[in-house]
């Protein structure tokens, strides 16, 4: 990719993700380390009302026993009639009316809402009560499970019935065997066919990988076709490469006359564990497990699913409050311009979802 089409694109992506233009759209629970919402995307139905979903986390370890750990204890979904809010609750399901079958879910994490001519489809990740496969059972913390994508269909958003849960993806390699936070969208140049980018985790939790599941019709069922879309950096990002969203860039300025190019937004990290700073180095935002920070990669539709990194060196979005964790960046493409939404440490080391919009005019500007 050009390097001035790789200037524009990060232009863009600096405007849309601006950390001191950030305002805040739904609060955690708590304003304090270990509480947050987010994870999860914004839609706007037929009727031009906005819908927004996520996930509450509180502060708590499931690893004390199953149910025992709030964390990821509640899916919520807003509505609002303005892309930026006020946000109002219209939808919450608990960890209890989200299990499937006979697994116990132990914690929720990303979702993501799509709506079309079909109905709708909610999907979300859950942590469940199973048991590692045998030859690695010694490697299962207590308390802990296995990660799914699992999805409940529906004709509106409001009829949405968790007792209707399903598996969607779920893994059986023991380098994947965590598959979640799912991100979904319609194939590029195949519309029929849905794209679902996950991440996904090792038995042993010792990376965070992008993985990539195609469904080819709305009757068939996700099949997982890689588990390494765009793999792991060589600096900021070498413990973690998590795809959280694909904006497809308007066809504005000078990308009105170029194939289309989508940027992927992903949260990095330099260790899934925080690690001191050197007294004799430079200090640096390194991004941990849970506190990632942020980057891009890009590709044309017509290449899809090829991925080029385009933060290689050093993350691009750093919060400057609290740990500087900013991730989960999702967007919305409205026909007045593009909303950004994603979860942000505050001094308070709470990290609520907050919320950026340029205009049309905005991003012609930034695009010529």
């Amino acid at each position: 990719m050009e390097e001035e089409i790789k200037e524009r694109l990060q232009r863009l992506a600096f405007a849309l993700i601006d950390q001191e233009r950030a305002t805040i759209l739904v609060e955690p629970k708590d304003q304090s380390e270990g509480f947050w919402f987010g994870g999860g995307n914004v839609i706007c139905d037929d009727d031009g009302v906005f819908w927004l979903c996520g996930r509450y986390r509180n502060h708590g370890d499931s690893r004390t026993g199953v149910g025992a750990g709030e964390r990821g204890l509640e899916l919520a979904i807003f509505s609002s009639n303005s892309v930026l809010g006020p946000w109002e609750k219209k939808r919450s399901f608990t960890k209890k009316e989200l299990e499937n079958g006979t697994d116990k879910v132990v914690s929720i994490e990303g979702t993501s809402l799509v709506a079309g001519p079909d109905g709708v489809e909610l999907f979300l990740s859950t942590e469940k009560d199973r048991n590692y496969p045998s030859d690695v059972i010694d490697y299962q913390k207590i308390g802990t499970g296995i990660w799914d994508v699992d999805v409940i269909k529906s004709a509106s958003i409001m009829g949405l019935d968790p007792s209707s849960v399903s598996v969607a993806i779920r893994s059986h390699e023991l380098g994947s065997l965590h598959v979640k936070d799912p991100v979904s969208f319609q194939v590029p140049r195949d519309h029929e066919q849905r794209a679902i980018l996950f991440c996904s985790h090792p038995y042993t939790w010792a990376s965070s990988n992008t993985g990539l599941a195609i469904r080819e019709s709305k009757e068939g069922q996700f099949k997982i076709k890689s588990f390494n879309v765009l793999a792991r950096g060589n600096s900021w990002d070498v413990a973690c490469t998590r795809i959280t969203e694909r904006l497809q860039v308007p066809a504005l300025g000078f990308f009105s006359d170029i194939p289309p190019i989508s940027i992927y937004f992903y949260d990095g990290a330099e260790c899934l564990r925080s690690l001191k700073q050197s007294d004799f180095g430079v200090t640096r935002p390194r991004g941990f497990s849970c506190e990632e920070i942020g980057g891009m990669a890009a590709g044309y539709d017509e290449s899809f699913p090829k991925i080029d990194r385009i933060s290689s060196h050093e993350p691009m979005f750093v919060s400057p409050h609290g740990t500087g964790c900013s991730r989960y960046v999702s967007t919305l493409i409205t026909p007045d311009g593009v909303l950004a939404t994603w979860q942000q440490s505050q001094e308070n080391f709470s990290q609520p979802l907050v919320g950026n919009f340029l205009s049309n005019q905005q991003i012609e500007e930034i695009l010529s």
